[in-house]
């Protein structure tokens, strides 16, 4: 009877915890595998598609080393241990290696580069006065189309003393959630100056979210004229672009956020550096500067990532006040006056409507179009600046 009761003993508990625990560890190891090989066939892809004779059979290769590793765990279970153990081994070699691989390829500066990104920006400094900056291949095109235009790059001088202002400018072509950001820099004595970071396309290359987490594009900084590299999103290209003019900086902020980009132009030609969609990319970049000068009244925000959105975090934290017309007229930070919403501020920013009849194609001025893309817009005071004493 014994014997009987045995032959047919319900399992415990532990049994069944430890089944249940034995399927997640399944689960989540032929999961890493797969995410693991789709990885390492995406890198594949993009850094050796141009080289099809290597690059299909090094994809192929690890895909079925893969899939044969995962279809090894559904052999019998006395079998396992001498088949999915060395084949376990095996592919975390050859994930290694093509891991170490990725790793070690190095950014470039010498590549058959697009036009609008054929230079890099330097600078350098007046030596008998160190406000005075003289940038060298500010871009100016004169934008056709999307795909065409006249080609200038020039050398101008910026008088850091003078600044005055900054505008955070976002520029959207794919919905609402991811948008590219730029940051124009504007002088009490001089037109403003806008400053990009961009991916670096070679010629035979056209945009990719994917592709830039995969080392596909090197990292730009470009300076140049709102009319070249705003008007060629807003008429150009059909994109929607707004801007919104930053408030509650104060002169050393603002000239210390300069000075990043100047840093980031020295970093560049030092060295170059790798475009990530995620990690390295024009917003978060701005960000990361912003935060170092900003005394930490920038928290970390989701928006960061989903750039769409960085009008709305610049708005909670203040960036963007809520009564625009008293910031420009009163201390920052008056309540007084009109309040916009977000929307009302999206409605205000959105540069399109106001250049729909502008045309570089008919001379119209830099001026023009950096005033045409600030209507109705307010100019906001710079704070009091404590250790300089400086408004």
């Amino acid at each position: 009877m014994n014997h009987i009761n045995n032959r047919y003993k319900m399992p415990t508990t532990t049994d069944s915890r430890s089944q249940w625990w034995h399927f997640i560890l399944s689960s989540s190891i032929t999961l890493s595998v797969i995410v693991s090989a789709l990885w390492l066939i995406a890198a594949l892809w993009y850094q050796l598609i141009q080289q099809p004779l290597l690059c299909w059979p090094l994809m192929l290769a690890v895909a079925l080393l893969a899939l044969v590793v995962i279809s090894s765990r559904f052999v019998p279970k006395a079998k396992r241990g001498r088949i999915v153990k060395p084949l376990g081994w095996l592919y975390t070699a050859v994930w290694v290696i093509g891991l170490l691989w990725f790793i070690s390829i190095p950014a470039k500066q010498d590549r058959d580069w697009k036009p609008e990104v054929a230079h890099s920006l330097s600078y350098e400094r007046d030596a008998n006065n160190a406000d005075l900056v003289t940038l060298h291949n500010v871009r100016n095109f004169d934008w056709q189309t999307a795909s065409t235009a006249t080609e200038h790059w020039q050398s101008r001088q910026v008088d850091l003393a003078k600044l005055s202002g900054v505008d955070v400018v976002n520029t959207y072509w794919m919905g609402p959630i991811i948008a590219h950001t730029l940051v124009s820099f504007h002088f009490t004595d001089a037109r403003p100056l806008s400053f990009s970071f961009e991916i670096r396309k070679e010629q035979h290359e056209d945009f990719s979210a994917l592709g830039g987490f995969f080392k596909q594009y090197e990292l730009s900084l470009i300076a140049s004229e709102e009319r070249d590299i705003i008007y060629t999103r807003t008429n150009a290209r059909g994109e929607q672009v707004y801007l919104f003019p930053i408030s509650n900086l104060t002169q050393s902020e603002l000239r210390a956020m300069f000075e990043a980009y100047l840093k980031a132009a020295d970093d560049l030609q030092a060295e170059p550096a790798w475009y990530n969609t995620l990690t390295s990319n024009c917003t978060t970049i701005i960000f990361y500067m912003a935060q170092a000068i900003s005394d930490g009244r920038l928290p970390w925000d989701y928006r960061i990532w989903a750039s769409g959105w960085l009008p709305n975090y610049l708005y909670d934290v203040g960036m963007l006040p809520k009564s625009p017309k008293a910031d420009t007229t009163a201390d920052s930070g008056s309540d007084s006056g009109e309040v916009w919403t977000m929307s009302e501020w999206y409605d205000h920013a959105h540069i399109n409507p106001k250049v729909a009849q502008f045309s570089a194609e008919d001379n119209q001025s830099l001026d023009a179009y950096s005033k045409l893309i600030r209507q109705g817009l307010p100019v906001p005071k710079l704070m009091q600046d404590d250790s300089t004493n400086t408004p």
